[in-house]
């Protein structure tokens, strides 16, 4: 079993930098696909982004992409994501997810699940 924490959420204005932190405990997360996905009031889960088990390989939704970035310290057992140039419409909670394999932008993939982290943008 995986157990995952998140922290670093809050308010922030727009245009204001935020940094997510996910941290595992229950095993080495070292060989997982990690992603983070976030929920607003009333829509459905969205992928944000997501990293392999080296760092090597990332991937970003198309509407944070050049603002949020994802990385990993398999020593410390956490995943980050940096969010920059937040806007109005990237608040929501977000989710911290690990998965046996390959990262992965389906939420149904994911193996394991954080309690998530709220978000506010204001404007």
């Amino acid at each position: 079993q995986v157990q995952l924490v998140e922290s670093g959420g809050g308010l922030v204005q727009a245009g204001g930098s935020l940094r997510l932190s996910c941290a595992a405990s229950g095993r080495t997360i070292s060989t997982y696909g990690m992603g983070w996905f976030r929920q607003a009031p009333g829509k459905e889960q969205e992928f944000v982004a997501a990293i392999s088990w080296s760092g090597g390989r990332t991937y970003n939704a198309a509407v944070v992409k050049g603002r949020f970035t994802i990385s990993r310290d398999n020593a410390k057992n956490t995943v980050s994501l940096q969010m920059n140039s937040l806007k109005p419409e990237d608040t929501a909670v977000y989710y911290c997810a690990a998965r046996n394999g390959d990262p992965s932008g389906s939420y149904y993939s994911y193996d394991y699940w954080g309690q998530g982290t709220q978000v506010t943008v204001s404007s």
